[in-house]
Protein backbone atom coordinates (compact mmCIF):
# COMPACT_ATOMS: atom_id res chain seq x y z
CA UNK A 1 0.00 0.00 0.00
CA UNK A 2 2.64 2.96 0.93
CA UNK A 3 4.59 1.84 -2.10
CA UNK A 4 2.04 2.04 -4.45
CA UNK A 5 0.91 5.35 -2.81
CA UNK A 6 4.40 6.74 -2.98
CA UNK A 7 4.09 5.66 -6.86
CA UNK A 8 1.06 7.40 -7.51
CA UNK A 9 2.38 10.70 -5.79
CA UNK A 10 5.40 10.79 -7.48
CA UNK A 11 3.01 9.86 -10.74
CA UNK A 12 1.03 13.03 -9.65
CA UNK A 13 3.87 15.26 -9.14
CA UNK A 14 5.53 14.74 -12.32
CA UNK A 15 2.35 15.63 -14.07
CA UNK A 16 1.91 18.25 -12.03
CA UNK A 17 5.35 19.59 -12.74
CA UNK A 18 4.80 18.87 -16.91
CA UNK A 19 1.65 21.28 -16.93
CA UNK A 20 3.44 24.52 -16.72
CA UNK A 21 6.06 23.36 -18.77
CA UNK A 22 3.96 22.22 -21.43
CA UNK A 23 2.17 26.36 -21.62
CA UNK A 24 5.84 27.64 -21.50
CA UNK A 25 6.91 25.99 -24.36
CA UNK A 26 3.78 26.36 -26.21
CA UNK A 27 3.25 26.28 -29.42
CA UNK A 28 6.33 24.42 -30.19
CA UNK A 29 4.55 23.47 -33.56
CA UNK A 30 2.01 25.42 -35.84
CA UNK A 31 -1.65 26.12 -34.74
CA UNK A 32 -4.97 25.27 -37.02
CA UNK A 33 -7.26 27.67 -36.85
CA UNK A 34 -10.68 26.50 -38.74
CA UNK A 35 -13.41 28.89 -39.99
CA UNK A 36 -16.64 27.76 -41.25
CA UNK A 37 -17.56 29.33 -44.31
CA UNK A 38 -15.19 29.60 -47.96
CA UNK A 39 -11.70 31.53 -48.26
CA UNK A 40 -12.15 34.87 -49.66
CA UNK A 41 -15.18 35.62 -46.95
CA UNK A 42 -15.39 37.88 -43.78
CA UNK A 43 -14.38 34.98 -41.07
CA UNK A 44 -11.24 34.37 -43.86
CA UNK A 45 -9.75 37.77 -44.22
CA UNK A 46 -10.67 38.27 -40.18
CA UNK A 47 -8.31 35.20 -39.74
CA UNK A 48 -5.74 35.84 -41.63
CA UNK A 49 -5.27 39.40 -39.99
CA UNK A 50 -4.99 38.08 -36.34
CA UNK A 51 -3.84 34.80 -36.87
CA UNK A 52 -0.44 36.58 -38.76
CA UNK A 53 0.16 38.68 -36.25
CA UNK A 54 -0.86 35.67 -33.28
CA UNK A 55 1.58 34.06 -35.16
CA UNK A 56 4.51 37.23 -34.89
CA UNK A 57 3.90 37.07 -31.36
CA UNK A 58 4.01 33.63 -29.97
CA UNK A 59 6.49 32.66 -32.83
CA UNK A 60 4.54 29.75 -34.74
CA UNK A 61 2.55 29.70 -37.94
CA UNK A 62 -1.41 30.25 -37.19
CA UNK A 63 -2.86 27.94 -40.41
CA UNK A 64 -6.48 29.03 -41.33
CA UNK A 65 -8.13 25.96 -42.82
CA UNK A 66 -11.78 26.40 -44.31
CA UNK A 67 -14.26 23.71 -44.11
CA UNK A 68 -17.76 25.35 -45.22
CA UNK A 69 -20.65 22.91 -45.54
CA UNK A 70 -23.74 22.79 -43.64
CA UNK A 71 -24.37 25.77 -41.47
CA UNK A 72 -21.02 25.35 -40.37
CA UNK A 73 -21.24 22.66 -38.19
CA UNK A 74 -18.74 20.46 -40.21
CA UNK A 75 -15.93 22.69 -39.02
CA UNK A 76 -17.30 23.08 -35.47
CA UNK A 77 -17.75 19.50 -35.29
CA UNK A 78 -14.02 18.68 -36.01
CA UNK A 79 -12.99 21.36 -33.60
CA UNK A 80 -15.30 20.23 -31.17
CA UNK A 81 -13.96 16.67 -31.03
CA UNK A 82 -9.71 17.75 -32.12
CA UNK A 83 -7.16 16.97 -28.97
CA UNK A 84 -7.80 19.88 -26.58
CA UNK A 85 -4.11 21.04 -26.88
CA UNK A 86 -3.88 24.45 -28.32
CA UNK A 87 -3.26 23.08 -31.62
CA UNK A 88 -6.34 23.65 -33.27
CA UNK A 89 -9.03 26.15 -32.91
CA UNK A 90 -11.74 28.03 -34.34
CA UNK A 91 -12.92 31.53 -35.35
CA UNK A 92 -16.19 31.21 -35.01
CA UNK A 93 -19.27 33.68 -35.83
CA UNK A 94 -22.64 34.51 -35.25
CA UNK A 95 -23.70 30.50 -37.15
CA UNK A 96 -22.27 29.14 -33.67
CA UNK A 97 -25.19 30.53 -31.92
CA UNK A 98 -27.74 30.52 -34.75
CA UNK A 99 -27.09 26.48 -35.30
CA UNK A 100 -28.69 25.51 -32.04
CA UNK A 101 -31.92 26.75 -33.34
CA UNK A 102 -31.64 26.24 -37.02
CA UNK A 103 -30.51 22.65 -36.45
CA UNK A 104 -32.44 19.98 -35.11
CA UNK A 105 -29.51 17.81 -34.34
CA UNK A 106 -26.24 19.42 -34.00
CA UNK A 107 -23.28 17.01 -33.08
CA UNK A 108 -21.91 19.11 -30.30
CA UNK A 109 -23.08 21.46 -27.86
CA UNK A 110 -22.11 25.07 -28.83
CA UNK A 111 -21.56 25.73 -25.05
CA UNK A 112 -20.15 22.63 -23.80
CA UNK A 113 -17.52 21.28 -26.26
CA UNK A 114 -15.66 24.82 -26.47
CA UNK A 115 -13.76 27.09 -24.05
CA UNK A 116 -13.83 30.63 -25.24
CA UNK A 117 -10.49 32.33 -25.66
CA UNK A 118 -12.04 36.13 -26.44
CA UNK A 119 -13.86 38.19 -28.86
CA UNK A 120 -12.95 40.45 -31.81
CA UNK A 121 -15.53 42.36 -32.94
CA UNK A 122 -18.47 42.60 -35.78
CA UNK A 123 -19.47 43.96 -38.73
CA UNK A 124 -23.09 45.56 -38.96
CA UNK A 125 -24.82 44.19 -42.45
CA UNK A 126 -25.24 46.40 -45.44
CA UNK A 127 -28.38 45.92 -47.58
CA UNK A 128 -26.91 45.69 -50.66
CA UNK A 129 -28.38 45.61 -54.38
CA UNK A 130 -26.75 44.50 -58.26
CA UNK A 131 -26.63 47.59 -60.32
CA UNK A 132 -29.64 46.90 -62.36
CA UNK A 133 -32.09 46.47 -59.77
CA UNK A 134 -34.87 49.54 -60.17
CA UNK A 135 -34.41 50.80 -56.86
CA UNK A 136 -31.98 53.19 -55.23
CA UNK A 137 -33.54 52.87 -51.96
CA UNK A 138 -34.98 50.63 -49.44
CA UNK A 139 -38.40 52.18 -49.69
CA UNK A 140 -38.24 51.84 -53.70
CA UNK A 141 -36.97 47.92 -53.09
CA UNK A 142 -39.83 47.23 -50.75
CA UNK A 143 -42.35 48.80 -53.59
CA UNK A 144 -40.77 46.39 -56.41
CA UNK A 145 -41.07 43.67 -53.51
CA UNK A 146 -44.65 43.97 -53.57
CA UNK A 147 -45.40 44.30 -57.20
CA UNK A 148 -44.51 39.93 -57.78
CA UNK A 149 -43.85 37.24 -55.56
CA UNK A 150 -40.37 36.73 -57.27
CA UNK A 151 -39.46 40.65 -58.25
CA UNK A 152 -36.69 40.23 -55.00
CA UNK A 153 -34.32 37.77 -54.80
CA UNK A 154 -31.75 37.89 -51.52
CA UNK A 155 -28.81 35.59 -51.57
CA UNK A 156 -27.25 34.66 -47.93
CA UNK A 157 -24.36 32.39 -46.75
CA UNK A 158 -26.99 29.51 -45.80
CA UNK A 159 -30.16 28.97 -43.86
CA UNK A 160 -30.56 30.32 -40.74
CA UNK A 161 -27.33 32.76 -41.47
CA UNK A 162 -27.68 36.52 -39.93
CA UNK A 163 -28.17 37.41 -43.46
CA UNK A 164 -31.51 34.67 -44.00
CA UNK A 165 -32.98 35.84 -41.13
CA UNK A 166 -32.66 39.77 -42.07
CA UNK A 167 -34.05 38.96 -45.30
CA UNK A 168 -36.85 36.96 -43.60
CA UNK A 169 -37.46 39.99 -41.37
CA UNK A 170 -37.42 42.66 -43.59
CA UNK A 171 -40.13 40.73 -45.41
CA UNK A 172 -42.10 40.31 -42.31
CA UNK A 173 -41.80 43.73 -41.69
CA UNK A 174 -43.07 45.14 -45.09
CA UNK A 175 -45.23 42.05 -45.82
CA UNK A 176 -43.85 41.35 -48.96
CA UNK A 177 -42.36 38.09 -50.12
CA UNK A 178 -38.61 37.88 -51.01
CA UNK A 179 -37.41 34.85 -52.51
CA UNK A 180 -34.13 32.86 -50.46
CA UNK A 181 -30.99 32.13 -52.50
CA UNK A 182 -29.11 30.08 -49.59
CA UNK A 183 -25.15 29.80 -50.90
CA UNK A 184 -22.02 28.01 -48.37
CA UNK A 185 -20.52 31.33 -48.16
CA UNK A 186 -20.00 34.56 -48.42
CA UNK A 187 -17.69 34.88 -51.15
CA UNK A 188 -19.89 32.78 -53.43
CA UNK A 189 -23.22 34.42 -52.71
CA UNK A 190 -21.03 37.66 -53.65
CA UNK A 191 -20.12 36.70 -56.36
CA UNK A 192 -23.74 35.35 -57.96
CA UNK A 193 -25.07 39.12 -56.67
CA UNK A 194 -21.87 41.04 -59.11
CA UNK A 195 -23.29 38.78 -61.99
CA UNK A 196 -26.66 39.68 -61.70
CA UNK A 197 -27.54 36.32 -60.64
CA UNK A 198 -29.65 37.72 -57.27
CA UNK A 199 -30.92 41.30 -56.43
CA UNK A 200 -30.27 41.89 -53.01
CA UNK A 201 -27.71 40.56 -50.02
CA UNK A 202 -27.23 41.61 -46.79
CA UNK A 203 -23.56 41.72 -46.91
CA UNK A 204 -20.36 42.49 -44.58
CA UNK A 205 -18.65 45.63 -45.17
CA UNK A 206 -15.39 43.57 -44.96
CA UNK A 207 -16.33 41.66 -48.25
CA UNK A 208 -18.85 44.48 -50.11
CA UNK A 209 -17.16 47.53 -49.45
CA UNK A 210 -14.64 47.47 -52.35
CA UNK A 211 -17.38 46.27 -54.66
CA UNK A 212 -19.45 49.20 -53.16
CA UNK A 213 -17.54 51.93 -53.86
CA UNK A 214 -15.98 50.13 -57.49
CA UNK A 215 -19.56 50.71 -58.56
CA UNK A 216 -20.43 46.67 -58.76
CA UNK A 217 -22.97 47.03 -56.12
CA UNK A 218 -25.35 49.77 -54.28
CA UNK A 219 -25.79 50.31 -50.89
CA UNK A 220 -29.49 50.77 -49.59
CA UNK A 221 -28.91 50.47 -46.30
CA UNK A 222 -26.94 49.93 -42.98
CA UNK A 223 -28.75 46.91 -40.39
CA UNK A 224 -27.03 49.22 -37.67
CA UNK A 225 -27.98 51.74 -35.13
CA UNK A 226 -25.36 54.52 -36.38
CA UNK A 227 -23.96 54.80 -39.73
CA UNK A 228 -20.61 53.50 -40.96
CA UNK A 229 -17.25 55.74 -41.00
CA UNK A 230 -16.85 53.99 -44.33
CA UNK A 231 -20.10 55.04 -46.14
CA UNK A 232 -21.08 57.87 -44.34
CA UNK A 233 -23.78 58.57 -47.19
CA UNK A 234 -25.66 55.42 -47.01
CA UNK A 235 -28.93 55.53 -44.64
CA UNK A 236 -29.19 53.01 -41.58
CA UNK A 237 -32.44 50.97 -42.14
CA UNK A 238 -34.29 52.56 -38.96
CA UNK A 239 -33.98 55.75 -40.95
CA UNK A 240 -35.56 54.58 -44.00
CA UNK A 241 -38.16 53.57 -42.15
CA UNK A 242 -37.40 49.98 -41.20
CA UNK A 243 -35.39 49.75 -37.48
CA UNK A 244 -33.71 46.63 -38.71
CA UNK A 245 -30.39 45.13 -37.01
CA UNK A 246 -28.01 42.64 -38.15
CA UNK A 247 -24.84 41.49 -37.87
CA UNK A 248 -21.92 38.83 -38.17
CA UNK A 249 -19.25 38.80 -35.03
CA UNK A 250 -16.21 36.73 -35.16
CA UNK A 251 -14.37 35.48 -32.03
CA UNK A 252 -11.67 32.56 -31.26
CA UNK A 253 -13.01 29.41 -28.90
CA UNK A 254 -10.30 26.20 -28.69
CA UNK A 255 -11.73 22.40 -27.41
CA UNK A 256 -13.26 22.40 -24.23
CA UNK A 257 -10.33 20.36 -22.32
CA UNK A 258 -7.52 22.86 -23.45
CA UNK A 259 -5.29 23.54 -20.90
CA UNK A 260 -6.15 26.94 -18.59
CA UNK A 261 -2.46 27.81 -18.83
CA UNK A 262 -2.39 27.79 -22.67
CA UNK A 263 -5.87 29.17 -23.11
CA UNK A 264 -4.33 32.19 -20.80
CA UNK A 265 -1.65 32.15 -23.60
CA UNK A 266 -3.80 32.29 -26.34
CA UNK A 267 -6.29 34.91 -24.74
CA UNK A 268 -3.27 37.21 -23.94
CA UNK A 269 -1.55 37.09 -27.32
CA UNK A 270 -5.17 38.14 -28.94
CA UNK A 271 -5.94 40.76 -26.65
CA UNK A 272 -2.32 42.34 -28.15
CA UNK A 273 -3.08 41.73 -31.31
CA UNK A 274 -5.96 43.57 -30.66
CA UNK A 275 -4.93 46.56 -29.96
CA UNK A 276 -2.28 47.27 -32.38
CA UNK A 277 -2.81 50.61 -34.24
CA UNK A 278 -2.38 48.33 -37.73
CA UNK A 279 -4.76 45.67 -36.92
CA UNK A 280 -7.23 48.45 -35.70
CA UNK A 281 -6.56 50.23 -38.66
CA UNK A 282 -7.36 47.58 -40.93
CA UNK A 283 -10.39 46.03 -40.23
CA UNK A 284 -12.19 49.38 -38.98
CA UNK A 285 -10.82 50.26 -42.46
CA UNK A 286 -12.62 47.47 -43.45
CA UNK A 287 -16.02 47.98 -41.51
CA UNK A 288 -15.69 46.11 -38.84
CA UNK A 289 -15.94 47.19 -35.39
CA UNK A 290 -13.13 46.28 -33.00
CA UNK A 291 -15.03 45.16 -29.39
CA UNK A 292 -12.36 43.02 -27.56
CA UNK A 293 -13.73 40.74 -24.59
CA UNK A 294 -11.81 38.41 -22.68
CA UNK A 295 -12.79 34.83 -21.76
CA UNK A 296 -15.40 35.07 -19.55
CA UNK A 297 -17.12 37.83 -21.33
CA UNK A 298 -17.27 35.55 -24.49
CA UNK A 299 -18.42 32.86 -23.05
CA UNK A 300 -21.24 35.21 -21.39
CA UNK A 301 -22.03 36.69 -24.75
CA UNK A 302 -22.22 33.40 -26.68
CA UNK A 303 -25.02 32.81 -23.98
CA UNK A 304 -27.05 35.45 -24.86
CA UNK A 305 -26.63 35.11 -28.47
CA UNK A 306 -28.04 31.90 -28.30
CA UNK A 307 -31.29 33.31 -26.26
CA UNK A 308 -31.61 36.02 -28.58
CA UNK A 309 -31.36 33.89 -31.82
CA UNK A 310 -33.86 31.65 -30.20
CA UNK A 311 -36.38 34.17 -29.89
CA UNK A 312 -35.60 35.64 -33.76
CA UNK A 313 -35.67 32.22 -35.17
CA UNK A 314 -38.98 31.54 -33.67
CA UNK A 315 -40.90 34.61 -35.00
CA UNK A 316 -39.38 34.55 -37.97
CA UNK A 317 -41.05 30.68 -38.45
CA UNK A 318 -37.49 29.15 -40.04
CA UNK A 319 -37.98 25.18 -39.63
CA UNK A 320 -34.80 23.68 -37.80
CA UNK A 321 -33.78 20.97 -40.64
Amino acid sequence: MRTTLAALMTLLALITGLGPVHAQDYPNRPVKVFIAFPVGGLLDTVSRVVGEKMAGLLGQQFIIEARPGAGGTLATQAVAKADPDGYTLMMINDNHALNPSVFKNIPYDSIKDFAPIGFVGYTPLILAAHPSVPAKDVKELVALAKTKADAVTYASVGVGSAPHLAGEMLGTAVGAKMVHVPYRGGAPAVNDLIAGHVNTLFVSPVVGLSHIQGGRLKALGIAAKQRLEVLPDVPTMAEAGYPLEASYWFGLVAPAGTPPAVLAKLEDALGKVLEMPDVRKRLTDMGAVIQPLKSKEFGDYIRAEIVKWADVVQKAGVKPE
